[in-house]
Formats: structure tokens, sequence, C-alpha cells
């Protein structure tokens, strides 16, 4: 038998930081710095951001994570009485306890495809809310790339998404937490410079991509951002220590550290689905970034999960899709051991 020590594919920020991260974070550890985003490192990594999307224009802000960068700017957004339109597997409608909700504006959801939102899926809420003012009005559209089921939008896809939400006075939001993971995928054709004229605003993720903790805020709309250093403040996210992730920024975008790390998780999670799919298993969604979803019969599931650390992710009669992540740290021997176990 090969089975080996537990290993956790749950996630790609279960382990802490790159080195070359923990190494500078160490290096200014006692240094003097500006505070909330005015410090040398954080203005010098929004510069380095800025050329990697070819957008001298656009306003970065550093956050801590994921879940208060979604919260700040999609409700800096709106107007107490408009919406948001999401994929019904959208991580703001799933697994974000409500945040949106909680600043009072409602979710409009829909199945989708793949994770994905059409523009059909968006049109679908703007002409059953019409006009109506006993109903929310949908503002702003969300979506993830790359998405909850690990799928990328391509480039007609988000420019067919960006045509509608501009003749229609919506504004276009992403979700890039695997944003590293999705432009670096074999499966997109979207370069980081086409962000800017696609999207009102997005933000790059670095606490799935190497970073100890963080996120950009990449706002390009003049309109959102106004006063968004206010709004940024109220609702907590204007750090005092903000060059603890301007830092971590400036030494992944300095010489191609971000991509670097996103392409091995993406090629450590292509060898683990070609491994799976040789042994005869299907998935439930197209494999494109370092997020898969393989489906396997329950008793098997079980037998894996003693061994390995995974999310069940939907479950039918007899069989389970399981959430499998590899991440910018994941061994190629521990893919190996996965798959020997799995062929045992």
């Amino acid at each position: 038998m090969t089975l080996s020590m537990k290993y956790s594919f749950k996630n790609d920020y279960s382990e802490m930081a790159h080195p070359e991260i923990l190494t500078v974070l160490s290096d200014v550890g006692n240094e003097q710095f500006e505070g909330y985003g005015l410090d040398e490192h954080s203005i010098t990594a929004a510069m380095l951001i800025r050329k990697a999307l070819k957008a001298p224009y656009a306003d970065i802000h550093f956050i801590a994570g994921g879940t208060h960068a979604n919260l700040v700017m999609i409700s800096s957004a709106l107007r107490p009485h408009e919406a948001v339109i999401a994929p019904k597997s959208g991580h703001i409608f799933v697994h974000e306890t409500g945040a949106i909700e909680a600043t009072g504006h409602k979710i409009c959801v829909r199945d989708g495809l793949n994770g994905k939102l059409t523009v059909g899926d968006i049109e679908s809420v703007v002409s059953e809310h019409g006009d109506d003012e006993h109903m929310v009005k949908p503002k702003l559209v969300y979506i993830s790339l790359s998405t909850e089921t690990g799928t990328v939008y391509t480039k007609a896809e988000l420019a067919a998404i960006s045509f509608y939400c501009r003749n229609n006075g919506l504004y276009l939001y992403i979700d890039g937490a695997r944003l590293g993971a999705a432009i670096n995928s074999p499966a997109c054709d979207l370069k980081y410079s086409d962000l800017p004229n696609l999207a009102d605003a997005f933000f790059i993720g670095g606490t799935k991509n190497g970073a100890l903790f963080g996120e950009a805020i990449v706002i390009c709309n003049e309109q959102l951002k106004v006063d968004f250093r206010y709004l940024l403040k109220q609702r907590g996210g204007l750090l005092a220590k903000t060059a603890a992730i301007g830092v971590q920024f400036k030494t992944l975008f300095a010489g191609g550290l971000y991509d670097e790390l996103a392409k091995h998780s993406i090629a450590m999670a292509k060898k683990l689905a070609d491994g799976i799919r040789a042994l005869g298993y299907e998935f439930l969604c197209p494999v494109e970034t370092n997020l898969i979803l393989p489906v396997f019969p329950n008793e098997i599931v079980d037998r894996l999960r003693e061994h390995y650390g995974f999310y069940d992710w939907q479950r039918f009669e007899d069989k389970t899709a399981v959430r499998l992540l590899t991440s910018w740290a994941t061994p190629e021997d521990k893919v190996d051991c996965f798959l020997a176990d799995l062929k045992e």
C-alpha cells in the first residue's frame, strides 16, 4: 500500500507564505513607514500593478482579505435601494456569511453555467425587475475570475458581459481572489491589461497566491473612485499597517513571482486531473485552473478522506463531487501519492 500521511487539498492558502514574502517582511520589520497606504512600499506596489494592467489611471487600494474587499467595494458602489446580480455559486452569495446583505443590499442570483454568468442570465434579472419601484434595482454584476468551480471567462464572454452592463447602466465588478490562476490558465485568453477596459472595478488576490495575506482593489470607473478612502475607512479596511500588504505586492509584481506561483498551482492541478481522468473518473466542471471537481464513488471518497483533506462539493445518490485545490506550494510528490492511493 502507498497510503501517505494526511495532506490537505482543501484550499490554496494553507501554506503561510512564499519564502521571498517572509524574507522581505522580516527585512522591513524595524523600518519606519507612513500609515494607511501612504508608505513607499505601497506606492511602489501600486505603480507596478498599474504597469502590469497598462492602466496608469487606475486607483489601487490594499486591503486584508477578499470578503472585506467585496463588502467595501460593492457597498460603496450601490445606493440603498440597489442590488447585485451574481451566480448562484458566487462567493458573496454562499461563503461570506451574508456580508453584502448585512449592508442592506439584496443579491439576485442565477444558476449560470459552470459557475459563470451569461448575458442572458443578467438580462433576465434586469427584465424581471424592470422599472418597478416596489422592487430592488439591479445595479452591479458580480463575477469571479476564476469562478468558484475553477472555470474561467474567455475574452469574448467577458467583453459581451461588459458591453451589456455599460449599455444598461450596470457596474461590472470582478472578484479576483484567484486572478493569477485565471489569467495564467491555458483556457483563458484574457490578459491583465484587458481587465481595466472591461470592468469598472476588481481585485487582485494575494492571499491565495503566495502572500501572507492581502488583496489589491483596482478601481477604473471614475464614479467609483470618489471618496473611496472615506468608505474604506468607515468599513474598517484602511489599515494603519497597509505597508505590510504593499511590500508583499511589490515583491509579487516586481519580477514575475505572482505569475510564477500561479503557473505552478495550475501545473499541479493539471497533473492531478490528468491522473484522475486516466483512471476513468469524470469531472463536474471543465478543468481550467487550480480548482478541480472530480466525481468519485462514495466509498472511495471515504477512503481518501482518511489520508487527505478536501471538501465535498456536491453529493449524488452514490457518488460525490469533491473539491481539490493545488497551491503555489503543492509538492509534486503529494500529487503522485494521491494518484497512487486513488489507484489502490
